[in-house]
């Protein structure tokens, strides 16, 4: 298939996501600004000063990382799956299916939208963070690599999760019983050394733990997981929902029948 039809297919899906993020603003920038804010005041003010420091680091510059990166994954995940349940629900997933374009272009199209809301996101929450406490970046690279990796992974998510998804309801319910939960339990509010041995092994199998660990490392320079282990998983978890994404479009899974 051409090459340079399918750039223009994956640039207009992404300038039709980024209006969409625009023009509903306030729902799609503003909420996760203001709950971010709600955060840092509750967790990091009112009770960080009794916790008073974590790993060396003053309470609200050690949640401040994983606030930011947990606003990049639940963004990224919820613009996409709630866009392309769109376009199937609105049955215009259609129009995309017969033109000339691939089914990686989609997916690529619809998963940069997802990462370029996560890190516009991310960036409004880092500057909310810096009216809070100071952040001064340890790794620059990792910092930017990982919350890059990680907007991809849960935007591919989101995508099979709209694949999957019948009706609105559907949408929801991942985020609520598995994003939340173990966006939660991913290290956002703590280390995981104060959890008990076995708890900590438990946390490991939670790929969020890694995600957060390594943008905190990152940023503070401080992680409770290894760095390289972090890597590995990101970039396996990105080769293969990306893979999953590409079987399903072709089989037509969840649009064609």
């Amino acid at each position: 298939m051409n090459i340079a039809l399918n750039l223009v297919a994956v640039q207009t899906i992404i300038r039709k996501e980024m209006v969409r993020v625009l023009r509903i603003w306030t729902q799609t920038i503003v909420p996760p600004a203001i709950t971010m804010t709600l955060y840092f005041i509750i967790f990091g003010n009112l009770i960080g000063r009794r916790i008073g420091s974590m790993d060396g680091f003053d309470y609200m510059q050690y949640i401040a990382p994983g606030l930011i990166m947990m606003s990049v994954i639940t963004n990224s995940y919820g613009n996409v799956v709630s866009s392309f349940f769109g376009a199937k629900f609105g049955r215009h997933v259609e129009e995309m299916l017969v033109a000339p374009m691939s089914n990686a272009a989609i997916i690529i199209g619809h998963v940069a939208g997802g990462v370029l809301r996560g890190l516009m996101v991310g960036a409004l929450v880092t500057l909310i963070a810096l009216m809070f406490t100071d952040l001064n970046v340890a790794y620059p690279l990792v910092m930017v690599s990982i919350v890059f990796l990680s907007s991809i992974v849960f935007s591919l998510a989101g995508f099979i999760n709209a694949i999957f998804a019948k009706k609105f309801d559907d949408v929801s319910i991942v985020p609520t019983f598995v994003l939340t939960p173990l966006t939660y339990l991913g290290g956002v509010f703590y280390s995981i050394s104060l959890l008990p041995e076995f708890w900590q092994t438990v946390s490991r199998a939670n790929p969020i733990l890694y995600m957060v660990n390594a943008f905190r490392y990152g940023i503070l320079g401080a992680s409770d997981i290894s760095i390289g282990h972090a890597y590995t998983i990101l970039i396996g978890f990105v080769v293969l929902l990306f893979s999953a994404c590409v079987i399903l479009m072709r089989k037509g899974i969840g649009i064609r029948e």
